[in-house]
């Protein structure tokens, strides 16, 4: 497939000096690199499902709302150490 792209004359240089070094076209090159970065991406393995683990225990202390979590902070704060 033909694609015309722009760049900038920074890029284009350098793009050019690349190639040039490694012997292939400009084209190749882009193509060569964009494969190599394209393929990079896939992921190897699906992550593994998150798992929450708890301790043991009664549950919130009385009166505490986890819905609300500035007043677990002052439950905190109020507590004896």
């Amino acid at each position: 497939m033909r694609m015309t792209i722009s760049l900038d004359d920074r890029l284009a240089a350098q793009v050019r000096r690349e190639a040039a070094a490694k012997g292939v076209s400009m084209s190749a090159f882009i193509a060569a690199t964009l494969d190599d970065v394209l393929e990079d991406r896939t992921p190897s393995a699906p992550a593994r499902p998150f798992q929450l683990v708890t301790v043991g225990g009664d549950g919130p202390r009385p009166g505490i709302d986890l819905d609300r979590p500035r007043a677990i902070e002052t439950a905190d704060d109020e507590c004896p150490s």
